[in-house]
């Protein structure tokens, strides 16, 4: 709720004070955090303690975004350095999978975030010495922060990411669902008006003007609604149905992710430059929601890992591809001194989407089995798993339609100079950085 809440704010915050300083400030919020989250002794401390680490997150990922958005030119640059970027991503998962699972085995769970503490902090120490200084105009100075503005899109994100994640337990007519949600919907409303009169808007309302960045946000908004759910659901499934323990459900994330960083590294850039973002972002939705489907196929109680084996490979390669595609679009046509504002907003719709999937693909699984009584049979229990993961990939392949959209790739040759030689590029902002790579 943190993180989605407070991104907008984050975003901003990058854009008036720049990039590298809002970065290390995240990453000394966050680490510090885990220290505070790992000991605490009590549920208070521990939720105070994620909710700095959601704040510390919602500084670090527009700060990111922004960086490699003002350090990198727009186009083959760009996509390398987000191809980059999402195979980390996706190698971090792996990682985390597996520590997790080996840490709260061999230590306990507070040793999922005291791992992250050193990580953190020397990331921050070493910050300065290899990411490029900020640099900022006088117009990027002007102004100061919208603070209505600000208190209502965190006040409006979190009522609606917490009815989103409390609909399932608490029920979709109780307060904390639907109540919270429709607060949540009015108080953004509010803010969208506040945002259109403000001198200093925390979103200025033109960016909503790139067809880009607004198709770039829906598409993100149906692929993590459908990958968040999908993530918890298959982990439930193998130690639910499968009956596998954390390690062993860590372990089976293995194959996906490094499939998936294999295809943000070798062909989520390739297929950028030769196809374009429509037909990367479809192939890559439709790989996507594929796999899903397959995997679906091959979920039941009997199934050996291999069974699903298929079904992985093709999800890990659609998520490769379509992960660095959505965020180059979305930083397509944005300028720099709103490169954090556009990367907040790609990023909020991240999160909305990964709570609204995970409510509505839990909803899907349980609608079948008791509410009280005995456990429900393994079968049930997978049969639900089954067909949730069949509405997620669905909805993948559904949603990789709206990449057609976009504006077509110019299909006019390159202009040649005489002897056959390339023209020069464009000169880049002068706040751009040509070394930072």
């Amino acid at each position: 709720m943190a993180f989605g809440g407070l991104l907008l704010l984050g975003g901003r915050v990058v854009d008036r004070l720049g990039a590298r300083g809002v970065f290390i400030a995240g990453l000394v919020i966050f680490g510090l955090s885990c220290l505070l989250g790992g000991f605490a002794e009590s549920p208070s401390v521990r939720v105070t303690a994620r909710a700095l680490q959601g704040f510390g997150a919602a500084l670090l990922s527009p700060a990111l975004l922004a960086m490699i958005h003002t350090c990198f030119a727009e186009g083959p640059e760009r996509n390398r350095a987000l191809a980059v970027w999402g195979a980390c991503g996706s190698g971090g998962l792996a990682a985390g999978a597996l520590l997790g699972g080996l840490l709260t085995q061999a230590w306990g769970w507070e040793w999922v975030l005291f791992v992250l503490v050193p990580l953190a902090l020397f990331a921050a120490a070493v910050a300065p010495a290899v990411l490029p200084a900020d640099r900022r105009t006088a117009r990027d100075r002007r102004g100061g922060f919208d603070v209505p503005g600000a208190l209502l899109a965190t006040a409006g994100s979190s009522l609606v990411v917490l009815g989103l994640v409390s609909g399932p337990e608490a029920g979709w007519g109780s307060v904390r669902g639907a109540g919270a949600m429709a607060v949540g919907a009015v108080l953004l409303a509010v803010f969208a008006v506040v945002e259109h009169r403000t001198t200093s808007p925390l979103v200025p309302l033109r960016l909503l003007r790139n067809r880009s960045l607004v198709t770039a946000i829906l598409i993100i908004l149906v692929f993590q609604s459908a990958l968040g759910g999908s993530y918890y659901i298959f982990t439930t499934y193998l130690q639910g149905a499968l009956s596998y323990d954390a390690l062993e459900a860590g372990l089976a994330f293995v194959p996906l992710t490094l499939i998936s960083m294999a295809a943000s590294l070798r062909l989520a850039g390739l297929l950028l430059a030769t196809w374009g973002p429509r037909a990367t972002l479809f192939t890559g939705m439709l790989a996507n929601g594929s796999g899903m489907v397959l995997l679906s196929v091959s979920m039941s109680t009997d199934a050996t890992f291999l069974n699903l084996v298929p079904g992985l490979v093709v999800w890990g390669v659609g998520g490769g591809i379509t992960f660095p595609a959505m965020f180059a679009s979305a930083a397509t046509g944005v300028a720099p001194q709103e490169a954090g504002a556009a990367s907040a907003l790609a990023t909020t719709s991240q999160q909305i989407g990964g709570a609204a999937g995970l409510a509505l693909l839990v909803a899907v699984a349980t609608a079948g089995l008791p509410d009280s009584g005995p456990a429900p049979a393994a079968a049930a229990v997978a049969d639900g798993m089954s067909t949730a993961m069949w509405v997620g990939g669905a909805a993948s392949v559904l949603g990789g339609l709206l990449a057609f959209t976009l504006r077509k790739p110019s299909t006019a040759p390159p202009m040649e100079t005489a002897g056959n030689t390339p023209a020069p590029s464009a000169p880049r902002d002068e706040r751009s950085v040509p070394d930072a790579r």
